[in-house]
C-alpha cells in the first residue's frame, strides 16, 4: 500500500482532467497536483475509442482548449489527431509528469476533521493505492468505460458471424468485401457507416428512428482564406468566436422556432439525399435539439448512400439468426459483420463511490452547484460539459471557476468550501435532463440531481456560464467557506 499526498487531485487524464490540470498550471502554479488515471495511457473517450472513422461531433475550434486552441483547418477531427492534441498539450504545460497511470478509484472519503479526501485506489495487480488530497475533482465523463449498451436481441447467439460493439473494436475484425450491419442512428453509428462502406461489399445501417442529421463541410474554408492576410492566433481565435457564435444562435432557434428549424433541417437533407434513399429515414418525429444531431463531414453518408455502398433501414431488430437480422417487419438483413451502435450506459463519477464524515452520498441523490460543485460535499468539483454544444466549452468554464474558489479560499485562509441548498429546492431531474436520448432514460438515476432555481439550475447557456463562473463573485448565501 502507498500513500501521497497533494493539494488537488484530478480523476482522469482525458480532454477535460487535462484541461483542468493545466487551468491549474496557468492559476494555480504553487498548487501540488496529480491526475490519476486508470487506462495506462492519456486521452479518455479518444484513447478508447478505435473504430473505424472515429472523430468529433463538435466542431474543433470550440472542442479545443480555450487556453490552447486548435490550429489546424479541420473542422471535425478524427480520434487519433484529438488524442495527439490532448498529449501535446499535455507535455507543453508539464502535465504529463504529474500523471499517475493504471490506479483505478474506487472510493472517496472526507473528513471534516482532518479537511482533507482520502481516496482509495486500486492497480492492475490488484494492489491498493491510498491517496490524500485538500481538493478532489472527477473528470471522468459520464459512461461507463468497461462496457457499452447492447439491447438483449433475441436468438444472437445463432449469428454465425461477428458481432461487435463500437466501444471496443477488435484489432483483427477484416470487413472488406464483407456484408455490414450498423445497428442504431447515432453519432457513432453515421461515422460507421462511411467509413466501413469504403471497403466493405455493403453496409446497412438498421436504425430504430430518425435522428437530425447537418452536413457541414470537413475544411474550414473562412479560416484557410483569412490566414492568406492574418496571423494564425487571431484567425483561430476569430474561428472560435463565429463557431461559438452559430452554436448558440442554431441551437436558440430551433428551441424558439422548431417546426421552421425542422423545415430548413429536412430541407437540407432533401437537396443533398436525391434519389438515393428515402425522406422517411431522415424525417425524425421529434422536435430539432431535443436529442443531440449528428454531423457529416462533407455529407460522407450521402455519398456513400448514392455510390450504393450504403443505405438505410428503419425498422425494429426483432431477432437475429446464423445469417443476419430479422425486423419486426419481416424483412431479413443478411450480415457477415453486425456493428451494435447502440450507445453506452451512464456512469457518474466513473463508478467512485464517496462519503461525507462516514455518510455515503450517492451521485444520483447529490444536488448540483453551479453545475461544478455538490451540495453538501466539501471541497469537490464534477466536470461536466454541455450536451447542445461542444463539451469542452462547459468544462473549460468549470474549470476556471475551480481555480478561482481555489484562489478565494487561499485568500481566506479557507480550508473548506461546502455548498448548502435550501431544504426544498431539489427537483427529481438529472444534470441531462434536456436531451431525451435513449442512453439519458436508461441511466438518468445515476446522474446528480438539478434544482428549481438560481445556481442549483443546470443552464446549458454558454452566455449565462460565463457570466456566473468567471465573473460573478466566488461568495454568496449557497456557499460556505470556513
Amino acid at each position: 500500500m502507498t500513500s501521497d499526498h497533494y493539494d488537488v487531485l484530478i480523476i482522469g487524464a482525458g480532454l477535460s482532467g487535462v484541461g483542468m490540470a493545466c487551468r491549474l498550471a496557468l492559476a494555480c502554479p504553487d498548487k501540488r497536483v496529480a491526475l490519476v488515471e486508470r487506462r495506462h495511457a492519456m486521452g479518455g473517450t479518444w484513447d478508447l475509442f478505435r473504430y473505424p472513422g472515429v472523430r468529433s461531433d463538435s466542431d474543433m475550434f470550440t472542442f479545443g482548449f480555450g487556453f490552447r486552441p486548435w490550429n489546424e483547418l479541420t473542422v471535425l477531427a478524427d480520434g487519433p489527431s484529438i488524442r495527439r492534441y490532448v498529449i501535446d498539450t499535455a507535455r507543453e504545460f508539464g502535465i504529463d509528469a504529474k500523471i499517475r497511470f493504471g490506479l483505478r478509484t474506487t472510493h472517496a472519503s472526507w473528513s471534516s476533521v482532518e479537511r482533507r479526501w482520502t481516496l482509495r485506489a486500486e492497480d492492475g495487480a490488484g494492489a491498493t493505492h491510498t491517496l490524500t488530497c485538500a481538493f478532489l475533482i472527477g473528470a471522468t465523463g459520464y459512461y461507463d468505460y468497461d462496457r457499452g449498451h447492447v439491447p438483449a436481441f433475441p436468438g444472437l447467439a445463432s449469428f454465425a458471424g461477428r458481432f461487435v460493439h463500437p466501444q471496443h473494436w477488435p484489432d483483427d475484425l477484416d470487413w472488406r468485401g464483407k456484408r455490414v450491419v450498423v445497428i442504431g442512428s447515432g453519432a457513432t453509428a453515421v461515422t460507421l457507416v462511411p467509413a466501413l462502406a469504403a471497403e466493405a461489399a455493403h453496409v446497412t445501417m438498421v436504425q430504430r428512428s430518425p435522428g437530425y442529421v447537418l452536413a457541414v463541410p470537413s475544411r474550414d474554408a473562412i479560416s484557410e482564406t483569412l490566414l492568406r492576410v492574418l496571423p494564425k492566433r487571431i484567425v483561430y481565435a476569430l474561428a472560435r468566436r463565429r463557431n461559438i457564435f452559430l452554436q448558440r444562435t442554431l441551437y436558440k432557434a430551433a428551441m424558439r422556432w422548431p417546426a421552421r428549424v425542422r423545415s430548413v433541417l429536412l430541407g437540407r437533407v432533401r437537396k443533398r439525399l436525391g434519389a438515393s434513399g428515402s425522406m422517411a429515414d431522415f424525417t425524425p418525429s421529434y422536435a430539432p435539439w431535443t436529442q443531440r444531431m449528428c454531423v457529416l463531414p462533407d455529407g460522407d453518408l450521402f455519398d456513400a448512400m448514392a455510390a450504393g455502398k450504403a443505405s438505410i433501414v428503419t425498422g425494429v431488430v426483432e431477432s437475429f439468426d446464423a445469417g443476419g437480422v430479422r425486423l419486426a417487419s419481416g424483412e431479413a438483413i443478411a450480415a457477415d459483420i453486425v456493428v451494435s451502435a447502440t450507445g453506452f450506459d451512464l456512469q457518474a463519477l466513473g463508478g467512485m463511490t464517496i462519503e461525507v464524515d462516514g455518510r455515503p452520498v450517492p451521485a444520483g441523490r447529490a444536488l448540483t452547484y453551479k453545475g461544478v460543485l455538490l451540495d453538501g460535499v466539501p471541497n469537490f468539483a464534477v466536470l461536466f460539459g454541455y450536451i447542445n454544444a461542444s463539451w469542452t466549452l462547459k468544462v473549460d468554464l468549470a474549470a476556471q471557476y475551480v481555480c478561482r474558489l481555489l484562489i478565494a479560499m487561499e485568500e481566506q485562509g479557507a480550508t473548506m468550501a461546502v455548498p448548502r441548498a435550501p431544504r426544498d429546492e431539489a427537483l427529481d431531474v438529472c444534470i441531462l435532463d434536456a436531451l431525451r436520448a435513449g442512453y439519458v432514460e436508461r441511466g438518468e438515476a445515476a446522474m446528480p440531481r438539478q434544482g428549481k432555481t438560481g445556481p442549483w439550475r443546470v443552464s446549458h447557456s454558454y452566455e449565462r456560464d460565463r457570466r456566473v463562473l468567471l465573473r460573478e463573485p466566488i461568495e454568496d448565501s449557497a456557499l460556505q467557506l470556513s
